[in-house]
């Protein structure tokens, strides 16, 4: 298997030429300059390939074993996160009251792309425990936050998410799981819950469960869900762990991917029902979970980013040495490598278009985030960019993750019969990569949220305002003196004007046939997400000319965009057609369309 290489180069283009790091963080307030951003990602980028990366393929074969409820994780996994930990990446991005390092979330964005392209499976512990303290940190009580914050931030505890029960999967609304007040006021915890991603582990001390569940006299759905802090074990007064709490792993799932994750059935409350403390107040469960939940939507589409870059890389390490048959149309090519056939070149642009696409947006909605939660900005720009960021994350979950499928393909493909041998590795990227469409929520899910949510509930005024500044940038980039910026920004408007047609499309039919709106919903995001990935790439090439950068990354920005624009973007009308056309037609097919 080809060496993990972090993508430093492209991080560095991005951070001081795309976006310029440097305005950012005096825009926000962030006590950190490019060329220290810079040496960070490059310390991460170092225990990503030296120490994360190697045991990748392990966790992969070995997997996780569950006995007698107890879980050991593959060989080298539980050494390396604690490596991890003590080198401090666990708190980069939170506060120092709670042990944090206080870094802003372009900087973990950057970081934990590398650990999820090292391993995916190692880096899913890391991240729910991030989850867990984002939750904590906005809706838990001082007292909460003193008991378990410091742990969870230095990650000697980690966290899990605990919403799916064998009856309610994406619908919350169905949740059984009880919590009954105790007159010291804690709650006792009892039912059910499935695909709790590393819900037991050899990892740390004690694993801190936020837990979904409904109290006694809860109104119906999901505005009757409390939100509960349910500890393996007991938190003693000094802060130790105590007696082992009512919590059991029933067992863990056997998966197509991700094998060195542990997956886990989780038994609360089976003899005198789990210690479970409430979070915020009774019955805003939900809203509370929402705010791990958009974190997670955020993660997982960072891994389909993560996951596609090491695809890419292994493919294309592959190409330039495998030698097979004669490129067409060159003659004496007899023993060159298969990089020269077309068809091998076509799906390696097309993967580095889609990466470089795909980094690019993750570090614009982390700045987002960075304005959007900055004291140092007004109110006004603040709201609009907490505005773009709910817009931007259910296409970055849903676009990445969906890209995702087709480079890891791509990527197979390349090593032709080999990749189907699992000892050359591309069969566990692809294999790896197909749950990002489907966990923290279904591309159906995402784009559903992105009809509803982002764009109808506003009338589109988000959706429009993000399309007036992709179009500004069009005009912009029409006045580059360099070949591909006319064929890109040809291509963009013409995704534009689709985006604009399919935003009116959606709320006159929200108004008469909804069900035709959200039948275009899956659509609409990818519009949304080609979109949008043409529009970094007028940022690339826009930046790239601008500052006159070394002719070869020129070169590769330009051609980068050119087949973006030509082979990507080109489907642009493709998909706003099928939103107006096709959604309302499918639903009136009869019943009869469906049977064999």
């Amino acid at each position: 298997m080809s060496q993990y290489q972090p993508p430093l180069s492209d991080i560095g283009f991005l951070l001081q030429h795309v976006f310029n790091f440097d305005q950012h963080a005096q825009q926000c307030g962030i006590e950190l300059d490019g060329d220290t951003a810079l040496a960070v990602a490059d310390e991460a980028g170092k225990f990503a390939r030296e120490r994360i990366a190697p045991i990748n393929r392990i966790g992969d074969t070995q997997g996780a074993r569950w006995d007698d409820s107890k879980v050991t994780t593959a060989e080298g996994f539980r050494e390396v996160y604690h490596a991890f930990r003590e080198g401090g990446w666990n708190g980069l991005r939170f506060p120092e009251q709670f042990g944090g390092q206080g870094l802003c979330a372009v900087m973990s964005t950057v970081v934990e792309e590398m650990w999820h392209a090292a391993s995916v499976s190692f880096a899913l512990c890391p991240m729910l425990t991030n989850g867990a303290v984002e939750a904590l940190l906005t809706a838990a009580s001082d007292e909460l936050k003193a008991a378990y914050l410091p742990k969870l931030v230095s990650g000697e505890w980690t966290g899990t998410m605990n919403l799916t029960e064998p009856g309610a999967g994406s619908d919350l609304a169905a949740v059984q799981s009880r919590a009954v007040r105790q007159p010291d006021g804690t709650y006792r915890v009892s039912g059910q819950k499935i695909f709790i991603t590393y819900g037991e582990h050899d990892f740390a001390d004690n694993i801190i469960h936020l837990v979904l569940a409904r109290t006694p006299d809860a109104p119906k759905g999901v505005k009757g869900i409390s939100l509960f802090v349910v500890p393996k074990f007991l938190v003693n007064v000094d802060g130790s762990c105590g007696k082992r709490n009512d919590v059991r792993c029933a067992s863990i799932e056997h998966k197509l991917g991700i094998h060195g994750s542990p997956t886990a059935v989780m038994l609360f409350g089976e003899q005198d029902g789990a210690v479970g403390y409430l979070v915020g107040e009774e019955n805003r469960g939900l809203e509370y979970m929402f705010i791990m939940m958009n974190e997670a939507r955020f993660a997982v589409g960072l891994q389909g980013l993560s996951i596609s870059d090491r695809a890419y890389q292994h493919a294309l390490a592959y190409a330039q040495e495998r030698v097979q048959g004669r490129a067409v149309g060159e003659d004496g090519s007899q023993g060159k490598t298969i990089i020269r056939h077309p068809d091998v070149r076509r799906m390696l642009l097309s993967m580095k278009s889609k990466v470089e696409a795909m980094r690019a947006l993750a570090i614009y909605v982390a700045m987002q985030k960075d304005i959007a939660h900055s004291g140092a900005v007004d109110a006004e720009a603040r709201a609009h960019a907490q505005s773009r960021m709910e817009l931007l994350i259910p296409v970055l979950k849903g676009w990445f993750t969906e890209s995702a499928q087709g480079v890891t393909y791509d990527a197979l493909q390349v090593f032709g019969g080999m990749g189907f041998i699992e000892e050359t590795g591309a069969a566990q990227f692809y294999r790896d990569a197909r749950i990002l469409t489907i966990y923290e929520g279904t591309t159906a899910i995402q784009a559903n949220d992105l009809v509803g949510r982002k764009t109808l509930r506003d009338k589109g005024n988000a959706a429009l305002s993000l399309i007036d500044t992709i179009e500004r940038d069009i005009r912009a980039l029409r006045q580059l003196d360099h070949a591909t910026a006319n064929a890109l920004s040809v291509r963009l408007a013409d995704g534009c004007d689709a985006l604009r047609k399919a935003v009116r499309w959606l709320q006159e039919q929200n108004e008469s046939n909804p069900r035709a709106a959200y039948a275009g919903a899956a659509p609409y995001l990818e519009l949304w997400g080609t979109v949008c990935g043409g529009w970094m790439h007028v940022r690339r090439l826009q930046a790239a000319v601008r500052d006159l950068v070394q002719p070869e990354l020129l070169t590769a920005t330009a051609l980068s965009a050119q087949f973006y624009a030509e082979h990507i973007l080109v489907g642009a009308p493709a998909l706003g057609e099928t939103i107006r056309t096709g959604s309302a037609s499918l639903l009136e097919f009869p019943d009869t369309a469906w049977r064999l």
